[in-house]
């Protein structure tokens, strides 16, 4: 059964080859960002679909 030994050029050659293939691969991680925008509903919207008559409880900034 005859050995066969590669000689160290050919050796390096293969080991950078596969360096360089792993550092290709590239690994997704999902995004934190929904996919779909959600906007905030206007105020008198709001209220129409809660069926009030006032938008105050539906206003973001009104304290009153």
């Amino acid at each position: 059964m005859k050995i066969f030994k590669t000689p160290r050029f050919t050796t390096q050659i293969l080991i950078i080859l596969f360096a360089v293939t792993l550092t290709n691969c590239s690994v997704g991680i999902g995004s934190t960002h929904s996919s779909t925008k959600t906007k905030q509903v206007p105020p008198g919207q709001a209220k129409k679909m809660t069926g009030e008559k006032s938008a105050k409880n539906h206003a973001p900034g009104h304290n009153k």
